[in-house]
């Protein structure tokens, strides 16, 4: 699959994967100098790339494992979600889940892209849902 990258800013870094079977490739901060985020603070981050997601696809961003375990930096959202009809810069909202002060640099990788197809679902109104054994059972209740 080819997705069309178009740079936004001289120092956007391509997106890479870090080995021959990454799911996720790796989105890189385009800054002109470091961003510090404070415990519990968010801030948008640029990556300076617009892309082409073909239609029936998503982008979704996730967290960097290593960056996330070991500086608590990772995406406030939990999971971006950059749609195929979206144009814009892609930016990723960088959360600081640690209790120090954390700085990103310019070209950091800040999370990872998984580009993955989608079904759109057709949502339609009912009286009554089909019964199962799990019914109603929600949060804990099957591990009982």
């Amino acid at each position: 699959m080819n997705i069309r990258i178009q740079k936004l800013r001289p120092n956007a870094v391509l997106p890479t994967y870090g080995s021959p079977c990454a799911a996720g490739a790796d989105l890189s901060a385009s800054l002109t100098e470091e961003v510090a985020l404070l415990p519990g603070e968010t801030k948008l981050i640029p990556t300076g790339l617009a892309m082409e997601i073909p239609e029936g696809y998503a982008g979704l961003i996730y967290a960097r494992s290593g960056l996330a375990s070991k500086r608590g930096l990772a995406p406030a959202n939990k999971v971006g979600v950059v749609d195929a009809d979206y144009r814009g810069e892609v930016m990723v909202a960088l959360h600081n889940h640690s209790g120090q002060p954390q700085s990103v640099a310019p070209g950091e990788r800040i999370a990872q892209l998984v580009v993955t197809p989608f079904l759109a679902a057709e949502f339609t109104q009912t009286e009554a849902l089909c019964g199962t054994t799990r019914g109603a059972g929600g949060f804990g209740s099957t591990g009982r």
